[in-house]
């Protein structure tokens, strides 16, 4: 099972930037999809989650300004980030769980990881 996380980089506060995770076939369908992000020397923290039935959970602190969703279709999911803060600024990492009904926050319910994308937003 393969995740490749893409689309970070830098932008400026109140911008936006979509993430993108391309999973192979076998990761995708079925499973529950999730992105974490992480600080230099923090812990990786919850972000947006989406399960197969496409119900979806988020952060708070990212909530009205984030959305995950998925493109069956090309075996990908994204998160959009728009009004974008300095405190967004981290690595960005996607994960896949085999429950498919999984929205959890919880990093040790994904069994599979994809490289961090870098996110630098700045005031």
């Amino acid at each position: 099972v393969q995740l490749q996380a893409s689309g970070g980089g830098s932008v400026q506060a109140g911008g936006s930037l979509t993430l993108s995770c391309a999973a192979s076939r076998r990761a995708f369908r079925g499973y529950g999809m999730g992105w974490f992000r992480q600080v230099l020397g923090k812990e990786r923290e919850f972000v947006a989650a989406i399960a197969w039935s496409d119900y979806t959970n988020y952060a708070d602190f990212v909530k009205g300004r984030f959305t995950i969703s998925r493109d069956s279709g090309k075996n990908t999911f994204y998160l959009q980030m728009n009004s974008l803060k300095p405190e967004d600024t981290a690595v960005y990492y996607c994960a896949a769980t085999p429950n498919g009904y999984a929205i959890s926050t919880d990093q040790s319910e994904y069994t599979y990881w994809g490289w961090g994308t870098q996110v630098t937003v700045s005031s």
